[in-house]
């Protein structure tokens, strides 16, 4: 009899658990973020003025979100996707989601490996000259910081990889 107690109260507690993620998904409208639409990043309210930037910025016309902020392949892109989302989701309901978000380290990481992708020739160039003094390991947004995102949402950001707990997994 008590193992059948506990098997309810399991089925119970995972069944609630089931419903309240599947309604908080479905409001917050996290089936959008399995597209590739920019418009699904800007559903949060702290990302407008990425998302304004990345109207005006040069790449609008040449990459989305996903273009730059998840890897190339579909394992990787999906895998980001649902550990950044996971993230948002718990600061943004725990209230610990500052108003002017910065990059972790990690999607830096991948963000850099982004701009290497698309420019190759030219970071591969940069990477080999001695000009640079060999610029290997110098990532591409130490300069161009508001290629993606325009002057405007650059400056807003707070000093370079300010920590988190995000940062550490």
């Amino acid at each position: 009899m008590r193992a059948m107690r506990l098997k309810v109260a399991l089925a119970t507690l995972l069944g609630v658990a089931l419903g309240v993620g599947g309604y908080a998904f479905v409001y917050a409208k996290g089936y959008s973020y399995l597209s590739n639409d920019p418009r699904a990043c800007a559903n949060c309210h702290v990302m407008n003025t990425q998302y304004d930037g990345w109207i005006k910025s040069s790449h609008h016309s040449a990459a989305t979100c996903n273009d730059c902020h998840t890897p190339h392949n579909f394992i990787g892109k999906y895998a980001v996707k649902a550990s950044n989302g996971f993230f948002h989701s718990f600061y943004f309901t725990a209230g610990r989601y500052p108003d002017n978000i910065a990059i972790t380290k990690f999607d830096r990481e991948v963000v850099e490996s982004a701009c290497r992708n698309c420019h190759q020739a030219i970071t591969q160039a940069i990477d080999s000259n001695n000009v640079h003094g060999t610029a290997e390991g110098v990532h591409c947004t130490r300069c161009h910081d508001s290629v993606g995102h325009s002057e405007v949402s650059a400056s807003v950001r707070p000093p370079d990889l300010i920590r988190s707990f995000h940062d550490q997994r």
